[in-house]
């Protein structure tokens, strides 16, 4: 008998079959490869991954009878030099040989993938041909749109998304072998039609309970154009709102109704700051429920949301390769997993395959990285059946970026004109100001925000105001947990019509749902003013809203 993973129990009763082992990670990779049409190269993969473990040494290992490392993972990669085609071999032999350490270059007969399958000396595997079998598919395809100038990025976008196939499998399949109960806890049901259904059930009483203001028509509006254009197929969207237009709930909308026309999987709702994230994450799950939203960040606690331990292991558990139907995740995590080649950052990308994609503020992709962010995102709409929504206020120009010819469609019928319809601000520039001039403007208001460019200098404006209720002080050095403490406290206190003067770093600018009747920010490029200018008379409760934009001095 051949074991793939072993227990305390010396009679290797309860042991782990190999054949086992490397069928059912073949059929699991195979299903998740199926979504982007590559079934066979999944299974393959899948069958050929632990067949090193056929080896005396490895079976030594696992019954402790041997201390050495044993390398089993070169041996499938070698194997199927001999049963594929050279460039599928090749393709699979970068899945199959870093399933355990990662994804290589492919290097040379001294380094990389290449030492590897041409250098390295293995212990005899043989026996997993009488064990198994090893019937494959002999036509063996890549189905993929290339454009020839980036068939290079497609097809290393392909092996990764392979190895996601391969490495989530072998993960889920060791799982349940160690801990069935922990498996059981990954049995999400709620379907993209439920959740579409509860969205529209809020929205209908949301819509009932708003007054007929030219604002909130406007907000409708835009609900309904996402609403009509979620029935065009899969392709590159832009959704171009100015703040307060009601993106979050709009874009949703689009997200779900057009998941449903299209039968994909689940939404990945990609933000830019934690300090949206919270907000953003705390509304969909007050929709759509604890257990069907994955808030996933470096910061994020699991227990602060949860009801009860089950569903926080639930929902942690999805955190490892976003197996939930909604997904609210920061654009580092997002890019960083697309270009990763470690397991444990690959495993969730498969997960990406039809599903819809939301980047809001999409203005704040960092600019050293917008080629291959577009070059990502275009090969997802291309490839692997996903939609992509550019979200703003501030709509940057991508349409030149994009590879595979990909068009960008806009989803608002007329985005000049809600600009017009939506304009609730004066914005005038007041030219270098001192901080003691700075003060003198701020202490004629009884309410306000001040957004500098530095935390320095934020710290140096709040000690001037004080520290007395009513004043804040917001910057990116505060903990999460205090900085969401501190904006629910100043939304309560809006919301009660309550003085409320803040400084803060530009954190606050974009995505954070605050409403003040004046708003000050250090100079900064246009696309950061015109968010500053989003906290400024949100609601349309007066006139016209004032923001004094000023370069500051000594």
């Amino acid at each position: 008998m051949y074991y793939a993973h072993s227990t305390f129990n010396k009679s290797q009763q309860d042991w782990h079959l190999l054949n086992s082992h490397l069928h059912e990670v073949a059929k699991q990779a195979a299903d998740f490869a199926e979504e982007f049409n590559a079934r066979s190269m999944g299974f393959t993969s899948g069958l050929y991954h632990d067949i090193g473990k056929y080896s005396k040494e490895f079976q030594a290992k696992l019954r402790g009878e041997n201390l050495q490392t044993v390398d089993h993972s070169t041996a499938g990669a070698l194997a199927l030099q001999d049963v594929c085609k050279p460039h599928i071999a090749k393709l699979l032999a970068y899945t199959v040989a870093g399933h355990h350490t990662g994804l290589q270059n492919y290097g040379n007969v001294e380094t990389g993938l290449a030492s590897r399958l041409f250098s390295k000396s293995l212990p005899d595997y043989s026996a997993y041909k009488t064990d198994i079998n090893t019937d494959i598919e002999e036509n063996h395809a890549v189905n993929l749109h290339f454009d020839n100038s980036h068939s290079g990025f497609s097809a290393s976008f392909y092996t990764r998304m392979l190895y996601s196939c391969l490495v989530d499998a072998d993960y889920l399949d060791t799982e349940k072998f160690y801990s069935e109960k922990k498996a059981l806890l990954r049995n999400y049901t709620t379907s993209i039609s439920d959740l579409y259904d509860k969205l529209c059930v809020h929205m209908q009483e949301k819509l009932k309970k708003v007054d007929n203001s030219s604002l909130n028509t406007l907000r409708s509006s835009v609900y309904f154009d996402c609403l009509k254009a979620a029935d065009l197929p899969n392709k590159m969207f832009s959704l171009t709102v100015p703040t307060g237009g009601g993106k979050t709930l709009s874009s949703m909308a689009f997200a779900l109704a057009h998941a449903k026309k299209n039968n994909m999987r689940r939404v990945i709702y990609v933000i830019p700051y934690t300090s949206i994230i919270e907000q953003t994450a705390d509304v969909f799950r007050s929709i759509f429920g604890y257990n069907n939203v994955l808030e996933h960040h470096s910061n994020y606690d699991f227990s602060r949301n949860m009801l009860n331990d089950a569903a926080i292991s639930s929902v942690q558990l999805a955190s490892e390769n976003w197996d939930l139907p909604i997904v609210v995740t920061t654009n580092i995590q997002f890019f960083e997993s697309l270009f990763a080649n470690k397991p444990s950052k690959c495993r969730k990308l498969h997960n990406l395959a039809n599903s819809v994609i939301i980047l809001d503020e999409v203005q704040m992709l960092p600019t050293g990285y917008i080629k291959p962010s577009t070059a990502a995102l275009s090969e997802l709409v291309r490839n692997y059946g996903c939609s992509v929504v550019l979200c703003t206020a501030t709509q940057p120009s991508l349409n030149k970026f994009t590879t595979h010819g990909l068009d960008i469609k806009e989803i608002v019928g007329n985005p000049a004109g809600l600009y017009t319809s939506l304009k609730r601000v004066k914005v005038t520039y007041s030219g270098e100001v001192t901080v003691d001039d700075l003060l003198q403007r701020l202490n004629k208001e009884e309410s306000y925000l001040c957004i500098v460019n530095t935390r320095s200098l934020a710290s140096v404006l709040y000690r001037k105001i004080g520290s007395i209720s009513g004043n804040y002080h917001l910057s990116a050095r505060m903990c999460p947990a205090h900085r969401r403490e501190k904006l629910n406290e100043i939304k309560r206190r809006l919301l009660a019509g309550l003085p409320c003067k803040i400084i803060s770093t530009q954190l606050i600018e974009a995505g954070v749902d605050i409403d003040l009747p004046v708003v000050f920010r250090e100079l900064s490029g246009i696309d950061s003013i015109c968010q500053a200018a989003g906290r400024c008379n949100r609601e349309g409760k007066q006139t016209i809203g004032n923001v004094h934009e000023q370069q500051h001095g000594q």
